[in-house]
């Protein structure tokens, strides 16, 4: 089931935006979107060098694409159920500032939710620290470096998704 949403500014006003589960199709498109990132340049470059999202994670994991009214990938991410991680998120760099990261944060809580889950783990990208904290993840600690793989210390994070923040919203807490 895809969820419809509209680009809040920038590119093309007012173009609709869906959210549908990934398909094994995707495959190729995501795993460019993953190497061409702006976010993994310089120093990160090495994590996402050869890095390649496959059919069969796609068929394995929670995984789902926000695209364009043109059917262009501004978006991703995976969620792994068991034990519950959010694996992979990357918004396309033209797309970002866009509202795309933040709808499929949503989404994924939403997922997440009907799953039975109440906290999604996040091993953040350290530059993305931020953006999962403006989400309501709350830093739990440090996933230290692992050379060659991840040369880097990582962000931990909780994000919790037991209750719809909506209705929390709604109700005044």
């Amino acid at each position: 089931m895809g969820s419809r949403i509209t680009r809040p500014r920038g590119g093309a006003r007012g173009a609709a935006v869906a959210i549908r589960r990934a398909t094994a199709g995707d495959a190729k498109r995501l795993t460019r979107l993953v190497r061409g990132s702006h976010a993994y340049r310089g120093p990160y470059a090495s994590v996402v060098a050869g890095y390649r999202v496959g059919q069969d994670y796609i068929e394995t994991h929670e995984v789902h694409v926000a695209t364009g009214d043109d059917g262009r990938v501004l978006g991703f991410y995976a969620l792994v159920l068991d034990p519950p991680e959010l694996d992979l998120m990357f918004v396309a760099d033209d797309a970002q500032g866009l509202g795309i990261g933040r709808r499929l944060i949503g989404h994924l809580t939403d997922r997440a939710r009907e799953a039975g889950l109440d906290t999604v783990r996040v091993v953040a990208h350290p530059p993305a620290e931020g953006f999962y904290r403006g989400m309501g993840a709350v830093r739990t600690g440090t996933v230290a470096a692992r050379p060659p793989a991840v040369p880097w210390d990582r962000p931990e994070l909780a994000l919790p998704v037991g209750r719809d923040p909506r209705v929390t919203e709604r109700e005044g807490r």
